[in-house]
């Protein structure tokens, strides 16, 4: 029996499509495990917690298409888990906003850590003024923001504020003598910073009478950095000073920038003054103390940075020349041995930048048992030079005492507990102490209750109600024109030629030309989303959010259009196929996004609920009594390992195989950890609450594994989309030039 013409090449093609399809899924499972293993290590040294603004995703409306992912400068603070964007890193966070720009459905939204627990972050006006305390603002880091865009934000905020107060006090400037025959400023601006040269500029801008004092060098914290050290920014403008629309740039190129517009608007900054204080006068003045001198000042702008002074060992032998507390330019250090102490970006970087110099031995003491809340690409660096063992890193150590020739590290739990190092420098870069001494002083309030009350995100749905009722709209319109010609369009192509009407509802003349020639136009129009979406295109006008709207609703109007085109009839040709083309590029695209939101949506409200289960069993088995918690620590591993079982070894051919084998894994945990619970004598209530956490795990993951098998298989809607639009393009550009070139005048599409 011979096979049809067609059978060998359509076997061929389904069976690469489903070996496609599988290779897919595969990839698919392994980057969900590696995403998920991510997230609970990142929980595991606290790296998932937030210290202030951080993404917030919807996942009624994640689509997966990881725009947030590519577009977040801190690599690692997003990944996607069962194919929606979710949260790994929340320390890394530092308030970009890319993420929440660059989302084409409106998914991510940058919310407020929790402030209820948090004592060190000021209570501040939306002007930057502290409450309480009229003619005090704070500006940049001192805030709790990192950002430099956010920095100069502040300082142009802070700088209106004072314009304003020297307004409302209807005072000419700029000056009022006092006793002293000192000046009364409008504006005192304590720190160059970002934030202070901000304020500095606006403040010239306005024409106020002001000074601008730093304890350092122009710069403020990031003149302490060093040299070499990249910083991310955004597109920011300064007042006087124009547009920067650059994205990274390295320190020197940041100071050299700031330093000659200091020059160029001749700024009244004044270096090496230390603040001691700022008092509140009885006229609702200020005094600003300084070792060297004090100003008097209607308005006062603290933008002191977040470090202050840095934190100390105090241990013997600090206090030789040979300790540092910052590292300006690693170049000056060779040939040497040296000990970095800290755990943080500052730390990693310094020991980093001393292991590239010529001949260098770099040591790493860090107090933790491994390191978190650093930046992605610090933590890959540090692994490659570990691998390359340019660094040794000593962890749980801390400093006993520092000598002349060497170092004494302790080590906690060791059997020996002293650890000597041979050294030339010590670096001590362990943080530092915020001025809440001077800030509470002049008034400010770290009272969390006065903070913002900023309510929590909600979900907010698909967003397809505006394209719909678009839809909805056009769809009503194009039946009632069906019905109102009912008489030509329910004839057949030979008597509509003879039809009164055929010369004005025919596809080549009159409506049926110009439904047409729109139909093209909005397609045209749909595919500017590609570009806009295009990160190599300056194309930036809009949000993309509102051109992912624009191109839903363009694509259901250019198939209603489409439709009347035709004249209700699309027959087995160029513009029939196109037509068909259109109606499943349009399925594929709304539908297909609103049921790929609910699936995976589904799988992560399983997996934050065995989380959650997994968490509950913790905390119960550290509450129990020391007999009882060698059971718990059996308990999850046993849970652990039930867990891996049931969610990544049944596969997806495999998966009715797997839900009878994990229903008697589940059985067989279950007995051994109740054989267990009962010979260690743990008590009926614990005993119960372990096997309800263990079969509650068990659900849950089987539920969440069997979701991301059905969420795999919905993903290809994507895929199915992107070719579909292909196809519509190349046949629509084919019938129009058949149309052109033929002069498709009778035809019905």
């Amino acid at each position: 029996m011979s096979l049809p013409p067609l059978a060998i090449p359509a076997t061929g093609f389904f069976a690469l499509l489903a070996i496609a399809t599988w290779l897919l899924w595969r990839s698919s499972r392994s980057a969900l495990r590696s995403g998920l293993e991510a997230r609970k290590l990142a929980k595991e040294t606290g790296s998932h917690h937030a210290r202030l603004e951080h993404p917030w995703v919807d996942l009624s409306r994640c689509i997966g298409c990881a725009s947030c992912i590519r577009a977040c400068p801190e690599q690692g603070v997003l990944d996607l888990l069962h194919g929606q964007a979710a949260v790994v890193h929340g320390s890394r966070c530092i308030g970009h906003g890319e993420c929440a720009a660059n989302c084409p459905v409106g998914a991510i939204a940058l919310t407020m850590a929790d402030r209820k627990d948090r004592e060190d972050l000021p209570a501040l006006l939306p002007e930057m003024e502290a409450i309480g305390s009229p003619g005090l603002f704070l500006a940049g880091e001192v805030t709790g923001y990192a950002l430099i865009r956010t920095a100069v934000d502040h300082g142009t905020r802070s700088a209106r504020g004072a314009f304003t107060r020297k307004q409302q006090a209807n005072l000419r400037s700029p000056v009022i003598p006092n006793g002293e025959g000192e000046q009364l400023l409008d504006l005192c601006i304590i720190g160059a910073g970002p934030a202070g040269l901000a304020c500095s500029l606006e403040a010239k801008r306005l024409g106020l009478n002001f000074i601008t004092l730093e304890q350092d060098r122009i710069g403020g914290t990031i003149a302490r950095y060093p040299r070499q050290k990249l910083i991310n920014t955004h597109e920011i403008t300064l007042p006087l000073g124009g547009k920067i629309e650059g994205r990274t740039y390295q320190k020197s190129e940041l100071m050299e920038l700031w330093t000659k517009l200091c020059f160029d608007h001749q700024l009244p900054i004044q270096e090496g003054f230390v603040l001691e204080s700022v008092q509140k006068d009885q006229d609702e003045s200020f005094t600003v103390k300084t070792e060297a001198k004090a100003f008097r000042t209607r308005s006062v702008c603290l933008a002191l940075g977040r470090r202050g002074i840095p934190n100390k060992l105090n241990v013997p032998g600090e206090d030789l020349l040979k300790v540092n507390y910052s590292l300006i330019d690693a170049h000056a250090y060779q040939n040497g041995n040296f000990l970095v102490v800290g755990g943080g970006d500052s730390a990693i970087e310094a020991a980093l930048g001393l292991a590239e110099q010529t001949g260098n031995q770099v040591h790493l003491s860090y107090r933790r048992s491994a390191f978190f809340r650093l930046r992605a690409r610090n933590h890959l660096l540090l692994q490659e030079a570990l691998r390359e063992k340019r660094i040794q890193v000593h962890l749980e150590t801390t400093v006993h005492s520092i000598e002349l020739d060497r170092v004494l590290l302790k080590r906690e739990g060791k059997p020996t507990p002293l650890l000597a190092i041979p050294n030339d420098q010590v670096f001590v870069l362990i943080g530092g102490s915020p001025p809440m001494p001077i800030l509470k002083e002049a008034g400010v309030s770290f009272d969390p209750a006065l903070g913002p009350n900023q309510d929590p995100p909600a979900e907010r749905g698909v967003g397809l109600l505006l394209p719909f009722l678009v839809a909805t709209l056009a769809v009503g319109i194009l039946l009632i024109w069906g019905l109102w010609n009912a008489d030509y369009y329910q004839a057949n192509a030979l008597d509509r030629l003879s039809n009164e009407n055929d010369n004005w509802l025919r596809p080549a003349k009159g409506v049926g030309l110009f439904a047409g020639i729109a139909a093209a136009f909005l397609i045209c129009t749909n595919l500017l989303y590609l570009v806009r979406r295009s990160r190599s295109v300056p194309l930036k006008t809009g949000s993309l959010s509102k051109w992912m709207s624009a191109h839903i609703s363009t694509g259901m109007l250019a198939l209603v259009l489409a439709i009347l085109h035709s004249g209700f009839s699309w027959d087995n040709n160029l513009g029939g196929h196109a037509i068909i083309g259109l109606a499943f590029l349009v399925g594929t695209g709304a539908l297909g996004r609103y049921f790929y939101s609910f699936v995976p949506r589904v799988a992560n409200g399983r997996e934050q609920a065995l989380e959650e289960a997994l968490m509950n069993l913790h905390t119960n088995a550290k509450s129990w009594a020391s007999v009882h918690r060698g059971f718990g620590e059996t308990a999850r591993r046993e849970i652990a390992e039930l867990i891996d079982r049931t969610r990544w070894h049944h596969g997806a051919v495999g998966s009715i195989v797997g839900l009878i084998k994990s229903q008697r894994d589940l059985r067989l945990t279950t007995r051994r950890l109740a054989s267990e619970g009962r010979r260690q004598k743990v008590d009926a209530t614990s005993l119960s609450q372990v096997l309800q956490v263990a079969k509650r795990a068990h659900r849950d993951a089987l539920v969440a594994g069997h979701f991301e098998d059905i969420r795999s298989l919905l993903a290809s809607w994507r895929y199915l989309h992107r070719w579909a639009g292909l196809l519509v393009v190349l046949l629509l550009a084919a019938h129009i030039w058949y149309a052109y070139r033929y002069g498709n005048l009778g035809g019905s599409s």
